[in-house]
């Protein structure tokens, strides 16, 4: 299967940049994520892949295959691409039987009708629906369906498959086995896959590498690992899984990191980071709720552990783990913790390793900002 590589992509509406400068190459046969909220410019990088929007300028090829080039005037419609989509309401025909919706694309491409039935046949088969070949999508759950449109996407062996957002309409227990399903057959196809999800659960368990994508612009690119442990920026952190922000300024600057202050509540912290700072920077802390332990007020903790107090304002149960919601001073902590049963004045501990500082410059999403909102 062929890379993927978009150069300099621009896509502009009336006054309105929807699409800034986006770069990047997807290697052959991997699972290639773009990942972002509604309106970052996610669905229209892939439709522009796809064929269905047209950049305002810039370059697309798929191996050496040149699909758009602005500067040439080059513009290869969808139909001349070979590239398999599923789209987020699968869009089945109601009135055909799954074989016939799976036979459209090869009756397009002008397939014999005997051909028709073995590839048919052959991509319902990989789905595991080749008995339910007669039916109709209506006798069919939303699992299924889903099923069947990735197999017409594949009936006609793509170079590339382009899912956007494909599991968003399946519930979420459902949701979590087509997920794993899915990368399971995509490992065994091989094929060079772009998937579009605002969903990060979906983006860390299926995915090769990660785009982050924010108001037109891709701001990082790396593997689920590199994303979640050492993101860019604040808005990575906030967006990809949950963090906790503090705001602090720097008081010393040590050999491994920094000496901070916490503006929450005045008390000292130290951080391990490669970031370079000096005294008095005012930067925010980001913390992974699962980063930090609670202890009973009284409890010891480990040395070279950094302790802030806080008090207990919410804890929920959730089967495998306890959910903490803490006051530290004006602000709300989120912690996830194994240990049930903490009320009133408790301390946090968070290794300094385990710490992340930004410029307090950082523009911050509204996830991030939600988790900076002064505690009750």
């Amino acid at each position: 299967m062929p890379d993927v590589k978009v150069s300099n992509l621009n896509k502009i509406f009336g006054d309105n940049v929807v699409l800034d400068n986006v770069d990047f190459t997807i290697k052959d046969g991997e699972f290639f994520t773009l990942l972002g909220p509604s309106g970052c410019g996610k669905s229209t990088t892939l439709n522009c892949i796809a064929g269905l929007e047209q950049p305002s300028s810039g370059a697309i090829s798929v191996g050496d295959t040149t699909f758009v080039d602005t500067d040439k005037k080059l513009f290869v419609p969808p139909e001349g691409r070979n590239l398999g989509m599923v789209f987020q309401s699968y869009a089945l025909w109601p009135h055909k039987t799954i074989a016939d919706n799976l036979a459209m694309p090869l009756q397009i491409r002008k397939v014999d009708k005997t051909e028709q039935r073995r590839l048919i046949d052959e991509a319902l088969d990989k789905v595991g629906l080749l008995h339910l070949r007669e039916r109709y999508p209506h006798q069919m759950s939303g699992g299924q369906q889903q099923r069947v449109a990735l197999a017409r996407a594949l009936v006609y062996s793509p170079s590339v498959l382009l899912l956007d957002e494909p599991l968003s309409n399946l519930d979420a227990k459902l949701r979590e086995q087509a997920r794993a399903w899915l990368k399971r057959l995509q490992e065994d196809l091989g094929i060079t896959t772009v998937y579009v999800t605002h969903d990060q659960d979906e983006a860390l368990a299926l995915s090769d590498r990660i785009a982050v994508m924010s108001n037109g612009y891709m701001i990082q690119v790396g593997t689920p690992t590199e994303i979640y442990e050492t993101p860019a920026t604040a808005e990575v952190a906030a967006f990809v899984g949950r963090c906790n922000f503090l705001e602090a300024t720097v008081t010393d600057v040590t050999s491994t990191g920094a000496a901070l202050k916490l503006e929450a509540n005045g008390q000292q912290m130290t951080v391990d980071t490669p970031e370079k700072v000096t005294v008095g920077d005012h930067v925010t802390v980001a913390v992974r709720p699962e980063k930090l332990a609670v202890l009973p007020a009284d409890d010891t903790a480990m040395p070279g552990t950094n302790v802030i107090s806080a008090e207990v304002l919410t804890t929920s149960y959730l089967g495998s783990r306890f959910e903490y919601d803490l006051k530290v001073g004006d602000h709300v902590v989120q912690v996830v913790n194994d240990r049930g049963g903490l009320a009133g004045a408790v301390n946090l501990t968070v290794d300094p390793d385990a710490c992340l500082i930004f410029p307090q410059a950082d523009v911050l999403s509204e996830d991030a900002q939600a988790l900076l909102t002064v505690a009750p």
